[in-house]
């Protein structure tokens, strides 16, 4: 995976709340395989993880997302945490930013609760997705097909249910965001 995202900016969009291990492996993946990464956040200043609910680390925020673009960017990821794409889908900034990337057909990949910005963001209709099983009802009342696998990738949207997901989510999302497409 060495160089596959060499030239390519990413954005990691995240709030307080985010699930540490699934913003720093995916970010390590992302920094591995050669791309530039940014933390866009609802705020700047630092953003506080977690260990599912006992706090974790902080992480900087580079850019907020007011001063930001969907083409500053050539994909976007989104960690998970119940209370992270909560506030994110909560801010109408970062649902028009996740918008943003769906209607310029740039990749996406979301792990977790995440999918919920995808759900307020309107884009989910239509699309094959999985996530954390509780927002299995959301998904499917908004017009996307949850389904309960590992990994589903659906064009250039990436998206893994937990923490367990990650190797396979990584290897997919490195993948989608090199350009490679999934033959139709």
């Amino acid at each position: 995976m060495a160089e596959m995202l060499k030239g390519k900016k990413v954005a990691i969009l995240a709030a307080d709340m985010f699930e540490r291990v699934e913003l720093e492996e995916p970010r390590q993946a992302l920094e591995d395989a050669g791309a530039d990464v940014e933390i866009v956040s609802i705020h700047d200043g630092e953003i506080k993880g977690f260990d599912h609910f006992d706090p974790a680390n902080t992480v900087q925020v580079d850019r907020t997302v007011e001063q930001v673009s969907p083409d500053d960017y050539d994909a976007l990821m989104v960690p998970g945490g119940v209370g992270n794409p909560d506030q994110l889908r909560g801010d109408e900034n970062a649902v028009a930013f996740v918008r943003g990337f769906h209607d310029s057909g740039k990749p996406m990949a979301l792990i977790c609760h995440a999918p919920w910005v995808l759900v307020e963001s309107g884009v989910v209709r239509g699309k094959r997705v999985t996530s954390w099983p509780t927002l299995e009802t959301d998904i499917r009342n908004a017009g996307g097909d949850w389904v309960d696998e590992e990994v589903v990738v659906d064009g250039s949207l990436v998206t893994s249910r937990k923490p367990d997901d990650i190797p396979a989510f990584n290897r997919e999302m490195v993948r989608i965001f090199s350009g490679e497409r999934v033959p139709a």
